[in-house]
């Protein structure tokens, strides 16, 4: 998979995009990029800033590009270095539900995979406002992809040799 899958997909009351990618770097990389709400902007060109720790059971403060809202999803669901939620919204009216997902893969790259599903009773009346989340979540995807890619071959590059740690 080198290039991002992007899926989507429509309902009345529901709404699902989904991208993944494959990404050379250990999970253990990636891992730490997802995880890291002050270094997140710096890498990612679909946040401007995230306040709060991206841990279990904290609720995050996003702030994206082309708008003044703040998304304030709560993270749950995590298994280190595998996957993690986050789920904002009210549950009957409106809510959105974002999985991320790594899979380590047999030739030391890791699968990434992050899908976000939208429901709720207003959302036929809100669709219009939204933005095109393909384009959005392929950005992110390659975003993540670059900046992981980068520090795996920075760590492999600045790993002592044998002869060194003599």
């Amino acid at each position: 998979m080198t290039a991002a899958r992007i899926t989507e997909s429509r309902s009345v009351f529901s709404m699902v995009c989904a991208v993944e990618l494959n990404i050379h770097a250990s999970p253990v990389t990636i891992w730490s990029l997802l995880t890291d709400a002050k270094e997140f902007p710096r890498w990612n060109s679909t946040v401007t800033s995230v306040e709060g720790e991206i841990r279990e059971g904290e609720q995050l403060r996003l702030h994206v590009p082309g708008t003044d809202r703040t998304f304030t999803p709560t993270v749950s669901g995590v298994v280190p270095h595998e996957r993690m939620t986050w789920t904002g919204g009210v549950s009957l009216l409106f809510k959105g539900v974002r999985n991320f997902e790594l899979r380590r893969c047999e030739d030391g790259t890791t699968d990434f995979a992050m899908e976000e599903r939208f429901s709720g009773l207003i959302l036929p009346l809100v669709r219009a406002s939204m933005p095109d989340f393909g384009p959005v979540f392929e950005r992110y995807a390659r975003d993540l992809k670059r900046e992981a890619e980068r520090r795996q071959s920075e760590s492999v590059t600045h790993r002592p040799t044998v002869a060194a740690r003599r």
